[in-house]
């Protein structure tokens, strides 16, 4: 199919382009960027007058449930959020049930994914057998099957001689491993931010400490095997500091932040509403300005919307009882327009669009991100004073629970292009 979409500012971090251009589709492909080709008859054509035309947004850190939890979410259902919220690349953790540590699992996912013909998405392997943290997986095999890395989700590694042949391995083979820094003792059991609030409300505390000291630990391990790292989800400003110095030292990782703590507090936890349940924690006041200086200067590369959908069984329970996470993929957006509200000069939305387009790309080392002519045509457009309320029930996720409930917020996808078809339009 052609496609025309007309009148759009269009928006490519990537290519350092702001401006009001048409761009034109074909075989899946940009055709073009301002002027059409020779030749080119449209079999479609969307008018995006007053709207933002930009790369489809890619997604570090979106769980899908299959296979597994399929009582939680759906392929079919968390694929649909993730067009309808302009995600048209995601990366998926590999802790389904069973654990995506063989290859036979990883193409079932990969088959399942390409036949609903939505997002495109690429998942994590296991980076030891049943994320047990005893034995390393046959990463070869896996990235045959289609990983793009390899992560260990929420399991710290309790052995580091693992972890260190995991990164001597990783290394010797360019695989990228992917790690959640936290320490597997230090904070075991608790649910909300060491601080007053958690002293006051009795609930157990995640200290900053298990991740600064994993990080400690991940940064020496770096530096004697140059194994590349992504650090998934950093929540605090003295992690933040560690990560500003070992990217000073050259030592080769990146990182991300999940978005809700890119506007959230431990402060949100209020009268133990269970859906700022999250892992990690929403921290401080302190922690989340140290996130935005971060996101600014560059040391954070990218945000994720860490989308976790959770079944009401496992929600609606005691804060300290209830399941971790939240749904993020038709957040992401309007979150991180709300955060570009607070960036100044004129390049603030192609800066805040940069962190959930092209820079997550360039970090997972994927081929998205970008409306040069020849790459792949995936494409949001959206309205960015378009107001909406997150409501539940309006949400195509299975998973209704987010801390974001009942807010307005700006930014509303009106069209998503994946691979040059139209996979969602809204009404």
């Amino acid at each position: 199919m052609k496609l025309h979409i007309k009148n759009g500012r269009l928006i490519d971090p990537a290519n350092g382009i702001d401006r009001v251009a048409d761009l034109f589709i074909a075989d899946g492909k940009v055709a073009a960027v301002g002027e059409a080709p020779d030749g080119f008859a449209p079999d479609n054509t969307i008018d995006a007058s007053g709207m933002v035309v930009a790369p489809g947004l890619v997604d570090l850190s979106a769980r899908l449930r299959e296979p597994g939890y399929e009582y939680k979410a759906t392929l079919e259902s968390e694929m649909q959020a993730a067009v309808q919220g302009g995600v048209t690349t995601l990366v998926c953790p590999p802790d389904t049930d069973p654990v995506l540590d063989e290859p036979g699992l990883v193409e079932m996912l990969k088959h399942r994914a390409r036949n609903l013909d939505l997002a495109n998405v690429h998942p994590l392997g296991a980076l030891t057998m049943g994320l047990k943290g005893q034995a390393l997986t046959e990463m070869a095999e896996l990235t045959e099957a289609g990983c793009i890395g390899f992560a260990q989700a929420e399991v710290p590694i309790l052995d580091t001689n693992v972890l260190l042949r995991a990164l001597q391995y990783a290394k010797t083979f360019g695989y990228t491993v992917w790690l959640r820094p936290q320490d597997a003792h230090i904070g075991r059991g608790g649910v909300a931010h060491s601080g007053p609030l958690a002293s006051r409300l009795g609930l157990s505390g995640v200290p900053v400490m298990a991740e600064t000291i994993a990080l400690h630990t991940i940064f020496e391990l770096v530096r004697s095997t140059g194994a590349r790292v992504h650090l998934c989800r950093i929540s605090s400003a003295a992690g933040i500091e560690l990560v500003r110095a070992a990217k000073a030292e050259g030592l080769p990782v990146t990182c991300d932040v999940g978005v809700h703590h890119l506007h959230m507090t431990d402060a949100d936890i209020g009268f133990f509403d269970s859906n700022a349940r999250l892992t990690p924690p929403l921290r401080s006041q302190r922690d989340r300005d140290a996130i935005r200086a971060a996101l600014v200067d560059g040391t954070i590369d990218a945000i994720c919307s860490d989308h976790t959908p959770v079944d009401d069984d496992e929600k609606l329970l005691p804060f300290a009882e209830a399941s971790p996470g939240a749904t993020g993929l038709e957040l992401l957006l309007s979150l991180t327009l709300k955060w570009a509200e607070e960036l100044h000069g004129n390049e603030a939305l192609l800066r805040a669009l940069a962190k959930i387009t092209s820079q997550p790309a360039r970090t997972a080392g994927l081929a998205a991100g970008r409306l040069s002519p020849g790459a792949a045509a995936d494409v949001v457009v959206f309205d960015p004073d378009a107001r909406w309320t997150v409501d539940g029930a309006a949400l195509a996720s299975q998973g209704k629970h987010t801390p974001f409930l009942g807010f307005e917020v700006t930014g509303q996808v009106r069209a998503t292009v994946v691979g040059g078809r139209i996979a969602y339009l809204r009404s």
